[in-house]
């Protein structure tokens, strides 16, 4: 425990602890392919009624600070990035929860680029910022997505300076509006990646695979924003407080919440939320047809199978990242059964529990699954009834509470909360296709139309994508600094004094990419400049040789 009250951090299979909250922003994944958690969950109850009027930055700041020590960040300044990380949504509540029938839709689609994920990447990408101020490092994200997190990721970072950030998402299972919301930042910062012939699954794993690469970790001063990143399920967290306030300002009720899920991340911070002291009744696990999780929840078994295109493509997962959190919590926070259970997954596809386990597991969640046709009926149902439009993720939420309605008191007595997770207008085509009008687009998605683009391709493979990260960073000028690496891998005969020049002959073209780079790794330039004998860069260098 920190000295202050604020946990430290600790992987989920037991190779890491101590971990302050700085350490564990940056590490994102950790180093034995676990995920960081906290040693221990503060308990807020007895707090609970004084926060209930307080704005969103305000109740934000009060989460974060329970996880986040005032020596790291002090507190005017943990103010300040969270008042500028929610300056930039759309709507004055941030995430308004209008009641539609007899369930309430927690809207959080109205940020930069219109998904839940807004919430958690604006802070992020804040956090990032202000670390990097006060370091010498840089750093190089690099994320996988189904479509959300991708966006997301890059209207958080986009610009940032000493941050460059690295996009993986499946060529073709991407809605095109998702697409285009990634591809249209020209920043020079950002650099999105499509992936031939992958899922989802297969981006994360490239991603969990180079992350766990200790030598490419450290080479380029890698971090995630992905919600294998514990900050991203933290400042989720603020949401679920927040909206139990403002339909319960008494503080005397509970709230079901209905999570559309795929990652498992987003419901986690649900579980944390709880766990901390919020009265909440019910966390339901909403899929698609992706439904490795109902099946764990229903039947105990946890086993990789086939990702289904759907029309809540940013839920075709089969393979949950975050889940691995939970189960930390569910064994016991045993580790040393979990990291055995993981790897039993990660050789075989499949990870089962007993029925006594299972039964554990569903007092903490109810779950249910849609395909494309429940979807599809829920949207039309919904936008005939209330005239309101339903992006599919959120229909998969309105489906699970249809299923479970009565289950457990689900909805007897207390108010049911369905996450909002994406504007309906980066799905058209499935509005469309249910409700027969084209939705509304917010102006963010607006501004798309006509936008010029970048992206490039890279192979379903780990080594493609290393080969793209170092190939881009080179180009860029942004490869590690030289005061970063470690000091037996720099070449102290070289004198280091500023404006300093190394002339290197490249005799016929031999000093290839991969040469500069090692080049350029050795000595500590901070620019290469390649230039011939026809410029007027040459007769300068060859001036001051």
């Amino acid at each position: 425990m920190a000295k202050n009250g604020c946990p430290t951090y600790r992987s989920t299979r037991g190779g890491q602890s101590g971990l302050q909250f700085e350490d564990a922003v940056f590490e994102g994944l950790a180093r034995d392919g676990g995920l960081l958690v906290p040693d221990f969950i503060p308990d807020v109850s007895s707090t609970l009624k004084s926060w209930s009027s307080l704005a969103f930055h305000e109740l934000a700041f009060e989460i974060v600070s329970r996880y986040c020590p005032e020596d790291v960040i002090p507190a005017p300044d943990l103010r300040e990035l969270l008042k500028k990380s929610y300056s930039t949504f759309e709507h004055p509540e941030v995430v308004p929860c209008p009641k539609y029938g007899d369930i309430h839709v927690m809207e959080l689609f109205h940020g930069p680029s219109s998904s839940f994920k807004d919430v958690a990447l604006q802070g992020l990408g804040n956090l990032y910022e202000y670390f990097l101020k006060r370091n010498p490092r840089r750093l190089t994200i690099l994320a996988a997505t189904s479509g959300d997190t991708g966006s997301a990721a890059i209207h958080g970072l986009a610009g940032k300076e000493k941050i460059d950030c690295f996009v993986l998402f499946p060529e073709g299972r991407v809605s095109p509006v998702q697409q285009l919301q990634m591809t249209s930042v020209l920043d020079a910062n950002v650099h999105c990646i499509s992936v031939e012939g992958g899922t989802f699954d297969d981006c994360q794993n490239i991603v969990k695979e180079l992350m766990s690469d200790l030598d490419f970790k450290q080479k380029f001063g890698i971090g995630a924003v992905n919600s294998i990143n514990w900050a991203r399920i933290l400042f989720q967290i603020t949401y679920y407080f927040y909206t139990y306030y403002k339909l319960c300002p008494a503080c005397d009720g509970e709230l079901s919440f209905s999570v559309p899920t795929g990652n498992f991340g987003d419901i986690l911070a649900g579980y944390y939320a709880k766990r901390m002291g919020l009265p909440v009744k019910h966390l339901i696990v909403a899929t698609n047809a992706n439904d490795i999780l109902h099946r764990f929840f229903t039947c105990g078994e946890y086993d990789k199978g086939q990702v289904y295109a759907t029309t809540s493509p940013s839920m075709d997962i089969q393979i949950s990242s975050n889940f691995e959190r939970y189960l930390f919590y569910l064994y016991g926070e045993d580790s040393s059964k979990l990291a055995g259970a993981m790897s039993s997954f990660k050789a075989t596809g499949k990870l089962h529990v007993d029925e006594q386990t299972r039964e554990l597991a569903s007092r903490d969640f109810l779950s249910g699954a849609a395909d494309n046709d429940m979807v599809k009926a829920a949207m039309q149902a919904y936008h005939k009834a209330h005239g309101y439009m339903l992006c599919p993720h959120t229909a998969c939420g309105v489906c699970a509470f249809d299923q479970l309605r009565g289950k457990d008191g689900l909805g007897d007595g207390h108010k049911v909360v369905v996450l909002g997770t994406a504007s309906p207008a980066k799905f058209p085509e499935a509005v469309v296709d249910a409700t027969g009008v084209q939705p509304p687009p917010p102006p963010a998605i607006a501004r798309l139309e006509g936008a010029k683009t970048k992206c490039m391709k890279s192979s379903n493979s780990a080594r493609s994508i290393y080969n793209t990260i170092e190939r881009s960073l080179y180009d860029r000028g942004t490869y590690l600094h030289y005061a970063d690496r470690p000091k037996e891998e720099r070449c102290d005969a070289l004198p280091c004094e500023a404006g300093m020049w190394l002339v290197a002959l490249d005799v016929e073209g031999t000093l290839v990419g991969e040469a500069w780079l090692e080049l350029q790794r050795k000595t500590g330039l901070e620019e290469l400049k390649i230039t011939t004998a026809h410029e007027p860069d040459y007769d300068k260098l060859m001036m001051y040789r």
